[in-house]
């Protein structure tokens, strides 16, 4: 599907892949971080280049719900575990859709 704006996008993609933007980013074997630091400053990097992918975004959604989970009374805990068991999945076909 032609589209002006899909076009530029590619484009810019293309131009930064050329420039060895992604070369240290995860996949292709790569692990994400796991720190919150980490994953804030693959997430500014790649937004510099104009793309942050999915992975990158559920990935840090998931590092700061680990990271409260060890303060929120019990009933709270059941849905934060349920909220980290749904984006497990999502973030591993993220990645595996990016890396194709």
């Amino acid at each position: 599907m032609d589209h002006p704006l899909i076009d530029l996008i590619d484009a810019k993609v293309r131009e930064a892949e050329a420039e060895g933007a992604f070369n240290d980013l995860p996949g292709g074997g790569k692990p994400l971080p796991e720190d919150q630091a980490g994953l804030d400053y693959l997430a500014r990097t790649m937004q510099r280049n104009g793309v942050v992918p999915e992975f990158v975004l559920l990935q840090k959604e998931l590092v700061a719900l680990r990271g409260g989970l060890p303060d929120l009374p019990m009933s709270e805990r059941r849905v934060v575990l349920k909220k980290i068991a749904d984006l497990e999945p999502r973030i591993a076909l993220a990645k595996e859709a990016w890396t194709r």
